[in-house]
Formats: C-alpha cells, structure tokens, sequence
C-alpha cells in the first residue's frame, strides 16, 4: 500500500501538531500494514527531524512542493505506467488558511483521488480512522484508541451529494443503512435529504421521524450550514460525494464546507468517494 504525503506548515511547526498526532497513534499501524508514504520534502524532512517512522523503508523523499513534489504525487495517483509509479491514495492534511492549499496541484491531487476511487485524506482524524479501517480489513485486532472515532450512538452524520451522485448515495445508504442507522443523528442539504429520507420510510422508519434532519439545499445555503455545525464540534464524520466533472454555481458553499472540515482536523472524518465510503463501512462492520 503506497500512499501520497503532504502536510501545510501548520500541521507539523510543533511537537502536537496534526502530522505528529497523526503519526503517533498511527506508526504502529502503518509499520504492520507496511504502508508507504511519497512524502513532499518538507513533510519528510519534518518527520526525519522528529526522529519518526526511523528505519521505516516505505517513507520515500519527494522534491519540495515548490520544485514539483505535490504535481508528481497527482501524476502517481492517476498513474504512471511506463515506470510502475501507482500511488493507492493521498493523505494532504490541509491549512485552510495557507495559500498553497488552493494551488492548482493541489486541488488537482483531491479531484484526481475522487474521479479514481481513491482515499483523500485531509484531516488528522480521517487519516487517523483509514488506518484503522486498513487494519480491521487486514484482519488485526481493533486499536482501542481508535473506539472514539466509531461512537456512533454518540455521533452525527453528514450525507452530502452532488445531482449527479445522488443516485450513489441512495444505494449507498440502502446497502449500508443498519449501520448509518446506529448514529445518534444524522444530516443532510435538501433534495438529497428529503431522498434519504423517504428511502427510510421505505424501509419501515417510522413515517412520523425524520432518518435525516435536512437543512437548506447547497446554493441556498445547506454547505454553509453543515459547515457551522462542524465547526461547533456538532458533526463528526460527512461523507460527501462529489461530482468532479461538473462545475458548480455555489462552488464557494462547497469549498466552505471543506474549509470547516479541515479547520478542526483533529475531530471531523471526511470521505469523498463512495468506493472508500463503503470499504469504510465494511471495516465498521468487522470491528
């Protein structure tokens, strides 16, 4: 398992910050999966200096994001062939203040991820949860550190989606609807709420409940809305899945809510994909 690495400044300048948190509860984790990093030069050289990951062979050096480094990881996650260069994913813990967090290579490395089915990872949390996600599915004992991030009764829901995948996060829900159901509440921008909850109703929730709670629709507001709960520690995972061909009119609403999600990176799991929602609802299961 290969993975890009890049972290803003802000997630590595001290000892608690997001790369750190991340790497320590991680490490061992990563070393039993045996997952590589292509880390961008200055997250590999803030990781050598902390003395982390020390003698793991997978962490690779890539040039600094300036001289290239971020453009080769998103040329490795579409695929280069010719030298056998396939990265499985991207984990990018994301300043959402820092420029360079908006820098076409960087967009760039989010929209490639999505169009191929690959994980990409923006906050601690996320990054936190998809290695433990990766173990469950290798078969190792849960990491009871992780339990936080799978409280489910204790927990809200995000379910966003774009029009044209929309049909996605209804097969999605109904396929995996006994384990959404565990959450204590769940949320979601108009049309794709008032869907979700009729396919509940569908399924026999009580007619009087709502299974989501629904907020205005995206270019009246809904992202901004979501954004906010996230912001107040109200919302603890959004899955989100994103059209990458379409642009969108409310495209400022879109990135508002990723702004807040990276914003408290150490709380709030992300997913953009629904091949990755569901291999995340698999381990959920499992473990």
């Amino acid at each position: 398992m290969l993975l890009g690495l890049a972290a803003n400044r802000l997630h590595h300048q001290n000892e608690d910050a997001a790369l750190f948190s991340f790497l320590r509860a991680c490490e061992q984790g990563i070393r039993e999966l045996n997952i590589g990093f292509h880390a961008v030069g200055r997250t590999y050289d803030a990781i050598a200096a902390a003395e982390m990951l020390k003698g793991h062979k997978g962490l690779v050096r890539y040039p600094y994001g300036r001289e290239g480094g971020l453009m080769k990881l998103v040329a490795e996650v579409v695929g280069m062939p010719g030298d056998n260069r396939v990265l499985d994913g991207a984990i990018y813990l994301i300043d959402p203040v820092d420029p360079s967090s908006i820098f076409p290579e960087a967009l760039a490395l989010k929209r490639q991820c999505v169009i191929h089915g690959k994980p990409f990872i923006s906050t601690a949390a996320s990054a936190r949860d998809w290695v433990e996600m990766e173990r469950i599915h290798a078969g190792l004992a849960p990491d009871r550190q992780a339990d936080r991030l799978h409280d489910y009764g204790n927990q809200t829901l995000a379910l966003i989606a774009h029009d044209a995948m929309k049909p996605a996060m209804l097969d999605f829900c109904e396929r995996n609807f006994a384990l959404l159901s565990r959450y204590r509440r769940r949320v979601g921008t108009g049309t794709t709420g008032q869907k979700l909850n009729e396919l509940a109703w569908s399924k026999g929730w009580p007619a009087d409940k709502p299974w989501v709670d629904r907020y205005n629709s995206g270019p009246l507001g809904g992202d901004a809305q979501i954004a906010d709960l996230v912001l107040e520690r109200r919302c603890q995972r959004a899955i989100f899945f994103e059209d990458p061909h379409v642009a969108r009119q409310h495209e400022a609403d879109i990135q508002l809510l990723e702004r807040a999600v990276t914003t408290v990176t150490q709380e709030v799991v992300c997913m953009t994909s629904p091949a990755v929602a569901q291999r995340w609802c698999d381990a959920a299961v499992k473990r």
